[in-house]
């Protein structure tokens, strides 16, 4: 029997609640600061690599991958700005970071496949997720400060899917019934 307790809530949250900080500074509410950073390594970034290791532990190969490297993502997008400042290697040019940027977007459309036969919340996640990639690489590569705050504003709709998806799994489990659809319903029973 497996008594363990679901990881994914933990890690759609420090994705999901990052993603929207991040993408309110993409879309012009307010600058990149140490609030963005922090969030960054602590939440998005090694809440998630626990997250990771728990479904490891759950034996869910899925989520191991999924948690794992979005958390390692966060904490290198997090070296890619701190380490210049630091004096550890130059910044990374606009044509490296559309790169590095289109390289998750690729990553995250095969798991995206994943998801086919999950629930369609999920399914949001991560359709909306390789939107984001893309469209922040195009504006990297273009230059483009109106696709930047563009993609600000899908990122921000990304993130809240991923709180929303996180906060059904939580309220359903927690309370025994459906509370916050992920479509297709699914009976949840009371342990």
């Amino acid at each position: 029997m497996d008594n363990l307790a679901n990881p994914a809530p933990l890690g759609l949250m420090g994705f999901g609640m990052t993603t929207v900080l991040l993408n309110l500074h993409n879309a012009g509410f307010f600058a990149l600061g140490t609030m963005i950073l922090a969030m960054g390594i602590f939440y998005g970034g090694i809440a998630q690599v626990i997250a990771g290791i728990m479904e490891f532990k759950k034996g869910n190969t899925f989520g191991t991958t999924a948690f794992t490297s979005y958390g390692l993502f966060w904490l290198s997008l997090v070296g890619l700005i701190v380490m210049p400042l630091k004096g550890m290697g130059t910044a990374a040019g606009s044509t490296a970071m559309a790169a590095y940027l289109f390289v998750w977007g690729l990553f995250t459309a095969f798991m995206f496949f994943g998801t086919l036969k999950a629930n369609r919340a999920l399914q949001f996640v991560f359709g909306s997720l390789v939107i984001l990639f893309w469209l922040l690489a195009i504006g990297d590569f273009t230059g483009s400060a109106l696709i930047k705050q563009i993609a600000g504003y899908e990122g921000i709709i990304c993130g809240l899917s991923a709180i929303y998806l996180a906060m059904a799994q939580v309220l359903n489990e927690s309370l025994g019934k459906t509370i916050l659809p992920t479509w297709p319903v699914q009976t949840v029973e009371k342990k």
